[in-house]
């Protein structure tokens, strides 16, 4: 069977993919962290398309065994996968001196290491004919270096050099295409965090549904990178005319306000 891989499946963006994915009837493979929080979701999508193939496995995708272990279950359900869609990461937003080993190698792994070997994982188990599809979600965060903001945007940046390069490589076997989107309103703390940030927050701000059509679109096309809503490739354009010292000023200004723990509880 021939499925499309999606992580971070049972997040707000995740969740857009697997809905729009559901209605046009194809095959998905899900993987998350919270098993408890899959099963909910597989349970639902059964009740509602009860026709469409789904399969799931729990993974932590910082973590090198427990991707071993979701690829080993592939294996024995023979799955092959056409697409996959990146979606996990985390998103901590704080001053570098209060990050702690545990936060510097969960954000790095998960945003940058997991989706390097996811691909590679789906690569080696993509069917010979046609292209396959891999999409990784960016952020405009990655277009610039940003203070408070610094690892995430770094990973993003990163994130989106490594396909830009794959994808050169890959000419004629697959599509490689990175997204970047700017804030998605999905839990409420992302909500505030958008709120905070005023006229540009909001303005760069786009429904997790409109993500994840936008990059459905993008990727079948295969573009290299694809920056989702009008407003976000104005911001772009300004963030390259605007010489680096004052756009760290402005950065380090509207960033230092708020905070954004993936350790603390969530409200």
């Amino acid at each position: 069977m021939r499925y499309t891989l999606i992580t971070g499946a049972c997040g707000g963006l995740g969740g857009a993919f697997v809905e729009e994915l559901a209605s046009r009837g194809e095959a998905l493979f899900l993987t998350g962290r919270s098993e408890e929080r899959l099963s909910a979701l597989v349970s639902s999508l059964a009740l509602r398309y009860p026709a469409l193939p789904v399969e799931s496995f729990p993974c932590d995708l910082c973590d090198e065994e427990s991707r071993r272990a979701l690829f080993c279950y592939a294996d024995s359900r023979h799955a092959e996968f056409t697409r996959l869609v990146y979606v996990a990461g985390v998103d901590t937003q704080m001053a570098f001196e209060r990050y702690d080993e545990a936060r510097i190698l969960m954000q790095t792994r998960a945003n940058f290491e997991g989706a390097v070997s996811c691909m590679r994982a789906v690569l080696s188990r993509a069917p010979l004919d046609g292209e396959t599809e891999l999409l990784a979600i960016g952020s405009m965060s990655g277009t610039s270096a940003m203070p408070y903001f610094a690892l995430y945007s770094a990973t993003k940046r990163a994130l989106e050099q490594f396909c830009a390069a794959l994808r050169v490589e890959l000419k004629g076997r697959a599509k490689v295409t990175c997204v970047l989107p700017g804030g998605i309103p999905t839990r409420e703390d992302i909500k505030e965090n958008i709120r905070s940030h005023g006229l540009f927050g909001r303005i760069s701000a786009k429904s997790p549904r409109a993500v994840a059509v936008a990059s459905l679109k993008a990727v079948k096309r295969n573009k290299r990178r694809k920056i989702i809503g009008f407003w976000n490739h104005i911001i772009d354009f300004f963030t390259r005319v605007t010489p680096q010292s004052v756009r760290m000023r402005v950065i380090a200004r509207m960033w230092r306000r708020t905070e954004k723990d993936h350790f603390a509880p969530k409200p």
